[in-house]
């Protein structure tokens, strides 16, 4: 089977015609591996480390039930995802930019992860006070890319604002975390 013709022809040379289904498809699919790949490069440093140095670590009053964070993240995780095929879908002259904030913000949450448990054997406290200057410079890499998804597509910028709130309320347990260890 061929591939149409439209999807070979650049954006520009389509006219900015819709692209088809089957291109949509695969976008989102390789959004949602984006996303899940860095879910799944974070893992490595999780596994064994929740059950290790993490598990009896002095948590914050308010940490919720460490079960809790594989769901909550997964949904995060396909919400970024749909957000940013949901821009790359409109190819307008902000995409670019818009997509480029995104790739920001997933590099940035791909590093808290490593350092935050990962690190915390080998530097002590100061992993989690390097961790908590991650994730405060991740919330604002959202927010910048909530504020370029926004105006391409509303529906986006909405499916980020969850995101921030969880990374806000994670970077209260990094900080009691750092302060307390």
């Amino acid at each position: 089977m061929e591939p149409d013709h439209d999807e070979l022809m650049s954006p520009q040379e389509q006219g900015n015609k819709p692209y088809s289904r089957r291109v949509q498809a695969a976008a989102l699919a390789a959004f949602l591996a984006a996303s899940f790949l860095v879910a799944g490069l974070g893992g490595f440093s999780t596994v064994s480390n929740v059950d290790g140095w993490y598990a009896t670590a002095d948590k914050a009053p308010w940490s919720p039930p460490n079960w809790l964070f594989g769901p909550v993240w997964t949904v995060l995780y396909t919400a970024m995802a749909v957000a940013a095929w949901l821009v790359w879908r409109k190819r307008t002259d902000r995409t670019r930019p818009a997509l480029a904030a995104y790739g920001i913000q997933l590099v940035l949450n791909l590093a808290w992860t490593p350092v935050f448990f990962g690190l915390y054997p080998v530097l002590g406290t100061a992993a989690l006070w390097v961790a908590l200057a991650i994730i405060l410079a991740l919330i604002a890499a959202v927010t910048v890319t909530v504020l370029y998804f926004g105006p391409i597509s509303r529906t986006a910028g909405l499916l980020l604002l969850p995101y921030i709130a969880w990374l806000v309320f994670a970077s209260s347990l990094n900080w009691w975390a750092a302060v307390h260890n």
